[in-house]
């Protein structure tokens, strides 16, 4: 071996970051296995390669006994003491067996090693870049497409985003930049594989933090996010400052905020609802758009009964009850709502006309 492929092997550990006597210890087994595929396949053998000449010796190790059974595998003491005449019975000794032509063979495995070696690397270096970046948002481009899946190329590697994990309202086509949300990151046998969304909730949670500098800089945060992709979404959020309002914060000036968000989602409907402490005032904020009378809570069955204008039954359980399904998805709570009559008329609630509870939240189309 060379002393270029020394050189070589210099220049891999200082730019790659694979350690040379790592590579060292990697081609010497590799060629142990070699040389017994080619030579000696009963020889229990020792390579050994000068790490800083490159020179590649193999020796044969052989089991001092008084009687020789198998030569190949042991050597007599009058023989082993040839070598040293310090050796005993049941030491070990090693000859030198290096074949003539074994530079060639030792020249192509320790290519093929260091090959797979910086494979290797490579896909861990991809690996630990992107395990840091589950539950982030990335951005590709689409580079091809099968009955299953879009895979989105994000510069190293590609990942795949399943066409299940696509709004119902998407398509996209070959060279289109795509917002994700990575789910998981996997090293698997073939390298490392991330797995992309467009439906999870995440990537709602991540495109707030993006657009809105008070949830980035933590004076706003984000308690929960409820999700139907494609069609309506919610999200609760809160301030420990007074001062701040978290529903204005996130739809910022002339909406332009939560405008770039919706535009992000192709349309989707997004509800900005304020957190808060009290149930009775979260489950009417979660509501929204719709307007609340009253909020009964029942802490044992975690259920709240929620009465509501006749006129704004339908628009508090939504089309499909795809509203109230949200507001119980954000809250946690089981939500049973009622119009005024039906209240009556149930429970013998008297009609009120005091006005609804106040409600801080906003509906963005």
């Amino acid at each position: 071996m060379s002393m270029d492929f020394i050189e070589a092997m210099n220049e891999l550990e200082r730019d790659k970051g694979i350690s040379k006597d790592v590579l060292f210890e990697a081609i010497e087994a590799a060629l142990i296995s070699s040389y017994k595929r080619n030579f000696n396949a009963a020889q229990n053998v020792r390579v050994d390669m000068n790490r800083n000449t490159g020179v590649i010796k193999v020796y044969a190790r052989k089991l001092i006994v008084e009687e020789v059974l198998d030569s190949r595998t042991e050597i007599s003491l009058p023989a082993a003491r040839d070598i040293n005449p310090h050796f005993q019975i049941d030491d070990i000794a090693e000859i030198e067996v290096t074949p003539r032509d074994f530079g060639r063979i030792a020249a192509q495995t320790a290519k093929q090693v260091v090959t797979q070696r910086i494979r290797e690397a490579e896909r861990g270096l991809i690996y630990s870049a992107f395990i840091d970046k589950e539950d982030d948002i990335v951005t590709g481009t689409l580079q091809r497409q099968d009955p299953r899946n879009i895979y989105i190329d994000l510069g190293k590697i590609e990942a795949v985003l399943p066409l299940t994990e696509l709004m119902p309202n998407e398509k996209f086509k070959h060279g289109d930049r795509i917002k994700a949300y990575i789910t998981k990151v996997e090293n698997t046998t073939k390298g490392p594989q991330i797995m992309l969304s467009r439906t999870h909730p995440g990537l709602l949670k991540r495109l707030f933090e993006l657009e809105v500098p008070e949830i980035f800089d933590g004076v706003v945060e984000i308690r929960s996010v409820a999700r139907e992709a494609g069609f309506r979404s919610k999200i609760a959020v809160y301030s420990r400052n007074e001062e701040v309002d978290p529903v204005g914060s996130c739809v910022g000036p002339k909406g332009m905020r939560v405008q770039t968000i919706v535009n992000e989602l192709r349309g989707e409907k997004i509800d900005i609802v304020r957190y808060s402490e009290q149930v009775e005032e979260y489950v009417a904020n979660a509501l929204s758009p719709s307007k609340v009378l009253e909020v009964q809570v029942y802490e044992d069955e975690k259920m709240a009964r929620v009465i509501v204008p006749d006129y704004q039954l339908s628009l508090a359980i939504g089309i499909k009850g795809q509203n109230a399904r949200l507001a119980a998805k954000l809250t946690g709570w089981k939500i049973d709502i009622k119009s005024e009559s039906q209240a009556e008329q149930e429970y013998g609630r008297p009609k009120t006309h005091s006005g609804e509870m106040h409600q801080d939240s906003v509906s963005v189309d």
